[in-house]
């Protein structure tokens, strides 16, 4: 089963990271990185190809960018995703919340790949915003707060990774 492993700097690879440790080492992995991320290679445990693009959005000190240039990068973004989904070919696309998340969910999706969803540990009261956008489309949406099982109820409960 080839597995599409989506990592995003920070906290986001670090749960990815613990989640793989317990699927172990029977599935072909392959991963998916920001271009700029220099962190999460390297955090890389079993081993896998790494595919890079860029950024759907950028967050420049706690700021977001303009709807028209989150537009025009996610265009980009899904652009360059495209011939890595084909040459990929997923059956799981396992992603945890960064922007790139997004694209990969759905051009996964459109391809017939299963999306599994973790939304991040730090999401204690409401889902990130990558989390609200593929919410409906997770085959599998897991949370690690209990709680919010109770505003989103296709959501389960598993426990924490970190």
């Amino acid at each position: 089963m080839r597995v599409l492993v989506v990592l995003g700097e920070g906290g986001h690879t670090r749960q990815m990271m613990r989640l793989l440790d317990e699927l172990g080492a029977g599935y072909e992995y392959h991963y998916l990185i920001a271009a700029e991320d220099r962190l999460s290679e390297s955090k890389i445990r079993v081993p896998g190809p790494v595919w890079r693009i860029g950024r759907p959005r950028n967050k420049v000190r706690g700021e977001t960018d303009s709807l028209p240039v989150s537009a025009w990068q996610t265009a980009g973004s899904l652009a360059q995703l495209v011939p890595i989904m084909r040459a990929v070919r997923p059956d799981v696309v396992l992603a945890n919340g960064p922007a790139i998340a997004v694209p990969a969910a759905v051009i996964g999706k459109a391809l017939g790949a299963q999306l599994i969803y973790v939304e991040s540990a730090s999401r204690v009261t409401g889902l990130s915003a990558s989390g609200r956008m593929v919410y409906r489309l997770a085959d599998l949406f897991i949370v690690q707060w209990p709680q919010l099982t109770e505003s989103y109820p296709r959501a389960v409960y598993a426990g924490r990774l970190v």
